[in-house]
């Protein structure tokens, strides 16, 4: 597959995990498999996908229907509830890799490509179902976790949290007791959370 249309390309790997570098990310936020900043705030953004999850969430989703690129992306996009759109700089990578792997077939559609799996990759995502299940869980969760984020009280509480700790830790002298003090009041409020039912 030389991707070399409409949405760009990015750079090709060569044979091998390394190739999708699309996974790990070329541009530090995307990708890998970090997604677009949920719920307001900043922060660090967050992976998506491990290593080699990429390419089996495109095969799950070719077993369904053959696929354009950019509609993977917009696929991968609705299954993360819009919290993560991989970049043309990630999925064409990957799917140069999975072209070479003889994974997928790529058609030529009214001069754009047309992506398919091939019986190989049938048979690896076959081989996978264990793993995308666990993928699927993860995701699942994380899409939970995004949505609390977003919510307006949630988020009151964190700036404040946040607000309150710069204030206190950058904008005067800490005593070793006092910042003690801090740690342990962060980590009870931790341990509080974590035994919530």
């Amino acid at each position: 597959m030389r991707h070399h249309h409409e949405e760009g390309r990015g750079p090709r790997g060569h044979h091998g995990e390394h190739s999708e570098r699309g996974e790990h990310g070329r541009r530090g936020g995307e990708h890998g498999e970090h997604g677009r900043r949920g719920g307001g705030g900043g922060g660090r953004r967050q992976r998506f996908f491990g290593h080699g999850e990429l390419r089996l969430v495109i095969l799950d989703i070719l077993t369904r229907n053959a696929s354009h690129g950019y509609e993977l992306i917009k696929e991968i996009e609705n299954l993360t509830q819009g919290n993560y759109s991989p970049s043309p700089g990630v999925i064409y990578p990957t799917l140069d890799l999975l072209q070479d792997q003889g994974l997928i077939s790529v058609e030529e559609e009214n001069g754009r490509k047309k992506i398919a799996i091939t019986a190989e990759g049938s048979l690896l995502h076959a081989e996978n179902q264990e793993q995308l299940g666990h993928i699927q869980e993860r995701l699942q969760a994380r899409m939970v976790g995004c949505e609390l984020r977003k919510n307006p009280q949630m988020k009151r509480a964190l700036e404040n949290f946040k607000a309150v700790l710069d204030l206190k830790v950058n904008q005067q002298a800490i005593s070793e007791t006092q910042l003690k003090q801090i740690v342990a009041v962060i980590d009870r409020a931790a341990m509080e959370i974590s035994q919530l039912d």
